[in-house]
């Protein structure tokens, strides 16, 4: 028998199954869209409209999801893009990972603030559209220990970031090039 072309892509596709795991097309029919900006898909989180995903272990990526929208919504800035909103909590998905405890936090902290959400008629927090509603939200949990965490965690987690810094206009360390006084210690303007 003298293969034809379509026996021989057949063939071709059989062997090369085992190599690709999963194809584009069925990447995006398995993901789900939890908001505008955020796909959710078995153990990943990816921005519906940059170009980043992040793996998930131990929280289930619509948890994930919803710390990267709380990181946004604690320390607001246009110019930040989610990557390193995802960046600033990736510490937290690792860490719930080790400890049953904080991981349990972790889950009842988005599970109240998803509640809040629901009894002002939103399927959750992820789902609700205005800043303003979800500040709301966070205000009324800000004395607990999962905003607290997240809060803390944010200050060095989104703030140690040289992508950050750069967005910022901070030069990072300027001991080895000796120091501010001749490197303009006073340009920044957007204070």
């Amino acid at each position: 028998m003298i293969p034809t072309a379509s026996t021989q892509a057949i063939t071709f596709i059989k062997k090369n199954v085992e190599l690709q795991k999963l194809t584009r097309r069925q990447l995006l029919t398995r993901c789900l869209a939890v908001t505008g900006s955020f796909m959710v898909g078995p153990g990943f989180v990816m921005s519906s409209k940059q170009a980043w995903a992040m793996e998930t272990s131990a929280l289930p990526p619509e948890v994930m999801a919803t710390l990267i929208q709380v990181a946004r919504d604690i320390y607001p800035h246009d110019r930040f893009g989610d990557h390193l909103y995802a960046t600033a909590v990736k510490g937290h998905d690792d860490k719930a990972g080790e400890d049953a405890g904080f991981k349990a936090m972790i889950l009842d902290g988005v599970a109240e603030i998803d509640g809040l959400a629901q009894k002002n008629g939103e399927d959750s927090y992820l789902s609700t559209g205005w800043e303003a509603d979800r500040t709301a939200m966070l205000k009324s949990v800000e004395g607990n220990a999962f905003f607290q965490t997240i809060r803390g965690g944010l200050v060095v987690g989104l703030y140690n970031q040289p992508e950050v810094w750069a967005l910022l206009g901070y030069e990072g360390s300027s001991y080895e090039k000796g120091g501010y006084i001749n490197r303009g210690f006073d340009d920044v303007d957007w204070l």
